[in-house]
């Protein structure tokens, strides 16, 4: 019996946690929302490793490498290109299914409390928000964005330093960030523990009715999301000539995490490794999760799409495709850099919808079951960050296929 657990891989694992956790906060809703510590305690250690890990291999990548500072502009260019196109692409999905499929038709407004509407976001707050006035703030408070930020500026700056001080800052982010990925290794042996409390906790505290409540417009977003993963991610895959299976093998104990506990940040840090692994450079890979993680938020953005026109129709009020798509340059604008935001995708969607003059009751309908979804949408936000990687080392012509990887 030993012998056959000890060779039960994480994914199984993982799997086998979320299939108890579910059964027991069904059997015991009391227990399961007990359990709930289990699971901070898990999401709480993996947020520790995020800010050292990002810092140490961005700075490591950029001045430890060589890397030519047109390279680092260039890299940044080109993914915040692609970026725009999938995000403009998942809008268009989640647009043509929520119109389709009609969800919200026929909802009764229900009196649940509303997230409270985020103040407007506009260009110039997302530009203010992404440079931090304290390091150690931003790192205190978990905003990847502005770590990446001062990271780059900081690796930039070590570029312009020569000889022994340089190389003692360099070998620091290297044996660091080999400390952070064992570290990050050591924690993952409590995620089946820390994603079986998560998911009794969620449907011990929702009880069947969270299974139930609002099927339409739960399936419509899942059905959406497969659509994109199949109809946009998967051509995106083929057409870059990204090894499919490697990369369905190195997303999906990541995948798998981010969808359990619904926290990008909980599967941040072994993607970093996974995708590495694969075959991305550590420059590359360490540079464009983190800034994906608050640019590229594929599913957040479709979640987006279908949430603001389901509050609309059962509202009961029509809108026009030229309000539709002016909604959804709102959105997609306001959705940047608020990752750190608990809960972000319903408070944008709150702040939105109330700026078009629509009623927020519809908001707290979605809030009783946005557990449900956020697990959706962020797996997908995961997927796509991932194959972002990907994608920008074929295009910089440093992808190592798997079997050159050692």
């Amino acid at each position: 019996m030993w012998a056959f657990l000890k060779r039960r891989t994480l994914t199984q694992w993982i799997l086998a946690g979320m299939v108890a956790g579910g059964v027991l906060g069904w059997l015991d809703p009391a227990l399961g929302v007990k359990l709930q510590p289990l699971s901070m305690v898990f999401l709480r250690a993996i947020k520790s490793i995020i800010v050292p890990l990002v810092f140490a291999t961005l700075v490591g990548g950029i001045a430890g490498h060589g890397t030519d500072l047109r390279k680092v502009g260039r890299l940044a260019l080109r993914a915040i290109i692609y970026f725009e196109i999938v995000t403009t692409l998942a809008l268009v999905v989640g647009l043509l299914a929520v119109n389709l499929v009609r969800p919200g038709v026929g909802v009764a407004l229900g009196a649940a409390a509303a997230p409270e509407a985020a103040a407007q976001t506009g260009l110039a707050s997302v530009l203010q928000h992404i440079v931090p006035q304290s390091f150690f703030e931003a790192a205190a408070q978990n905003e990847v964005l502005q770590v990446v930020v001062w990271s780059i500026l900081f690796g930039i700056g070590l570029t312009q330093v020569s000889g022994r001080p340089r190389e003692v800052i360099v070998e620091f982010c290297g044996g660091l960030a080999e400390v952070m990925f064992k570290f990050t290794g050591i924690v993952m042996k409590f995620a089946p523990v820390g994603v079986a409390s998560a998911i009794a906790f969620t449907v011990g505290h929702g009880g069947v009715r969270v299974l139930t409540s609002l099927v339409a417009v739960i399936l419509t977003l899942y059905a959406a999301l497969a659509v994109f993963l199949l109809g946009v991610l998967l051509p995106v895959i083929l057409l870059t000539r990204v090894p499919l299976r490697a990369f369905v093998r190195a997303i999906k104990e990541p995948a798998l995490i981010a969808f359990s506990t619904a926290s990008s940040e909980a599967a941040l840090p072994l993607a970093l490794e996974r995708i590495e692994q694969m075959g991305v450079p550590r420059r590359i890979v360490s540079f464009v999760l983190p800034v994906g993680y608050s640019f590229n938020l594929d599913g957040s953005t479709l979640y987006l799409a279908v949430g603001s026109l389901f509050v609309a129709q059962a509202a009961g009020i029509h809108l026009s495709l030229g309000q539709q798509l002016v909604m959804m340059l709102t959105l997609m604008l306001t959705s940047k850099g608020v990752a750190g935001v608990p809960r972000a995708s319903v408070v944008i969607l709150a702040a939105s919808v109330a700026s078009f003059g629509l009623p927020l009751e519809a908001v707290a309908v979605l809030f009783g079951v946005d557990q449900l979804m956020d697990m959706a949408r962020t797996c997908t936000n995961l997927i796509g960050n991932g194959l972002a990687a990907c994608v920008m080392a074929k295009w910089e012509g440093e992808f190592r296929e798997p079997s050159e990887v050692s």
